[in-house]
């Protein structure tokens, strides 16, 4: 099968147009990838808490990482119905995400909130801009899904922001 047969089989029918199509799935893309890192770094904070509040905390991770890996099938399938292409792998992902990892042996417990708060907020900004390319495109489908995982953000946001008051 020629490139070109491998875009044709990979195609979807849209009514969206060709420069719509393309600038929704760059942002989505992005945004899982973003996603993605997310949920692994919201994990990895998880399985490392520890301190007085180790319950309500590794509790609350488990539940934003629930939460975050929800979004992800979403995203992706969003994508193929627009007619494009996903991210195949880790090194994708590192290629788009712009959400940092965090790789220290350890961190302390309100600066994981804090770090997670902060990196909710980026995907939030990062949302609103996609949101942005699906009004000037007229993609209501996109929009829609886009403004209930906004909300679901700034609960996450919130509960982090909570959770760290006057520590």
């Amino acid at each position: 099968m020629n490139e070109q047969q491998q875009q044709d089989a990979l195609k979807t029918p849209t009514d969206l147009g060709k420069k719509a199509r393309k600038e929704v799935a760059e942002g989505l893309n992005a945004l899982l990838a973003d996603t993605f890192t997310l949920y692994v770094k919201c994990k990895n904070f998880h399985w490392h808490v520890s301190g007085p509040h180790f319950r309500s905390h590794h509790l609350l991770l488990d539940e934003q990482a629930a939460a975050i890996y929800a979004m992800l099938d979403p995203i992706a399938e969003r994508v193929r119905k627009l007619g494009g292409t996903t991210i195949r792998s880790i090194k994708h992902i590192a290629q788009l995400q712009r959400i940092q990892d965090n790789d220290k042996e350890y961190v302390d417990a309100t600066a994981m909130l804090e770090e997670l708060r902060a990196d909710n907020q980026l995907l939030v900004k990062s949302m609103r801009e996609v949101h942005e390319v699906c009004d000037e495109d007229h993609d209501i489908a996109t929009a829609s899904l886009l403004e209930n995982w906004i909300d679901e953000a700034e609960e996450r946001i919130w509960f982090l922001f909570e959770s760290t008051r006057g520590v």
